[in-house]
């Protein structure tokens, strides 16, 4: 029996962190789940000026990925409009699995990512195991 391979979009913090910071830990999950889901990376779009109608696009295109994908991978390290839209978008809205990774302790994390988080680990690798035993 051939099933089709699930689909994952790497949301995180992109406006608010370095480059490195931004493509690092999607690099990583790239390369580990990378031939058994295909896996939906933002920061393919490269918009480099700030003019309103790319930010309307950068929004529709992360939007669109979200409607094309299984579930979300969260890289929840720090406070982020995007990702927080992103992440209540996915929940709500669609009904999608959210699996997070975060160095924050629980009491330190904002409600609102708990409760549209279906699941919340401590760190990138724990997270990819989830994934991996899971899907």
């Amino acid at each position: 029996m051939h099933t089709q391979a699930k689909t994952i979009y790497l949301c995180g913090p992109i406006m608010d962190a370095s480059g490195d910071e931004s493509k690092t830990w999607r690099q990583k999950a790239k390369e580990r789940l990378a031939g058994r889901f295909i896996l939906l990376d933002p920061m393919r779009r490269n918009f480099r000026d700030r003019e309103i109608d790319s930010a309307n696009e950068i929004v529709e295109f992360d939007l669109q990925d979200i409607r094309n994908a299984d579930m979300l991978l969260v890289n929840y390290n720090k406070a982020s409009i995007g990702t927080s839209m992103e992440v209540f978008y996915a929940s709500q809205a669609l009904g999608k699995f959210v699996i997070a990774f975060s160095p924050h302790r629980f009491q330190d994390m904002s409600p609102w990512m708990v409760k549209y988080c279906t699941k919340i680990l401590p760190d990138l690798e724990a997270a990819l195991e989830y994934i991996d035993r899971h899907f």
